[in-house]
């Protein structure tokens, strides 16, 4: 009992001092951004370099781009141009480095980037006769579409050493250690824990497909989670990629779906009243083949996407509280620092689990295609 009364005391006494200080902490804030609004010597295009544009910074991240922006020495951006590969019903074929673009004052070859407010904004864009704008038929190889390359081209390289192994060492050897040993654990934890208990009998056919998606899913997400190149690409959280990963899947559950699975679509086990004269059933059935890819795409490109908004926005508090004094921007650094910390391993975990989804809800899908009804005769 004193022990209770001595917390509750010094949480009043603590509690006591907040709200003394408090008024003095907000006068001196107000103050400050008083003196701030009431200065006159700051231009207009001071203050508009002065202001950290949240937004663009935001967007600019998780969009893609013709180049791949690395940092920013004072005024000197320092990126990666990337080619522009583009056909030109009108000129042709078209192919340039993306710097062409900013040496030219923003337009090369009768082509821009589309301004903010267009139709096509941030898009490489041309006009026809009448002044509009119309867009090429693009192929360039963009920041995402380098990502993607990149981390495929790592993916490859991290399956054949394990593959290599392998091949070296014939099957009752000494059990692999370090890296190696690591990828059999996790290789045969998501064959096992997630492929073979959902699909069932027929797994082996599915595992590659489900094990490719698996760690391509991974990969990418992780290499999105590095703030250097080649890594922070928003690869998983571009919806062009999770639409094709979905349509991977659906390709895999109706493609190889037997009798009974296509039975249970067009005429479930329901009362027929359910089924004729309207039928009710079959088409929620039908429906649900496309729902089910689709909450598959917007589920990870939803999950991934905002996670880099969260991370990239508690990174900005810092810069927007500058220039409400050092006592709120210090404490607004400290937690934004903190905060980032702990995102960013709670992305390490996002990362896992995303893919970890996508695989288990893949392999049930196309499990659920797999069942046959065994008729069972009674005598």
């Amino acid at each position: 009992m004193k022990q209770m009364r001595n917390l509750l005391t010094g949480i009043f006494l603590l509690l006591g001092m907040l709200l003394t200080t408090l008024p003095a902490t907000a006068q001196g804030v107000e103050a400050e951004l008083g003196s701030i609004a009431k200065r006159d010597d700051i231009t207009a295009a001071e203050q508009k370099e002065n202001t950290v544009d949240v937004k663009g910074i935001v967007f600019g991240h998780i969009g893609d781009a013709y180049e791949w922006h690395i940092t920013t020495w004072g005024k000197t951006h320092v990126t990666i141009p990337l080619p522009i590969i583009v056909y030109s019903s009108q000129t042709g074929w078209h192919a340039f480095l993306s710097s062409r673009l900013e040496e030219s004052e923003g337009s090369y070859e009768g082509f821009s980037i589309a301004p903010a407010g267009s139709k096509y904004e941030g898009k490489l864009v041309e006009h026809d006769a009448a002044g509009n704008e119309i867009r090429p038929w693009d192929i360039s190889i963009t920041k995402v579409t380098l990502s993607l390359l990149i981390n495929s081209v790592l993916l490859l390289i991290i399956i054949l050493a394990v593959a290599q192994w392998y091949r070296k060492h014939p099957q009752g050897s000494a059990a692999p250690g370090g890296f190696i040993g690591f990828m059999e654990m996790f290789i045969m934890m998501v064959n096992d824990d997630i492929i073979k208990s959902c699909v069932g009998p027929k797994y082996r056919k599915f595992a590659p497909y489900l094990l490719t998606a698996f760690f391509f899913i991974f990969i990418n997400n992780i290499m999105g989670l590095i703030p250097i190149f080649p890594g922070g690409a928003n690869v998983t959280g571009n919806i062009a990629i999770t639409m094709v990963l979905a349509l991977f899947t659906f390709v895999a559950v109706n493609l190889f779906g037997t009798k009974t699975y296509w039975k249970d679509i067009f005429w479930p086990d329901v009362p027929w009243w359910l089924k004729v004269p309207v039928p009710m059933m079959p088409f929620i059935e039908f429906f649900g083949i496309f729902t089910k890819p689709f909450a598959l795409m917007i589920r990870l490109f939803a999950n991934m996407l905002a996670g880099h908004m969260a991370m990239l926005v508690l990174t900005c508090l810092i810069f927007i509280s500058a220039s409400m004094g050092p006592a709120l921007n210090g404490t607004l650094t400290v937690a934004s620092v903190l905060f980032n910390i702990f995102m960013n391993a709670l992305e390490l975990l996002v990362a896992f689990i995303q893919a970890y989804v996508f695989t288990m809800l893949s392999a049930v899908f196309i499990g659920l295609a797999q069942e046959e009804h065994k008729e069972v005769k009674v005598k």
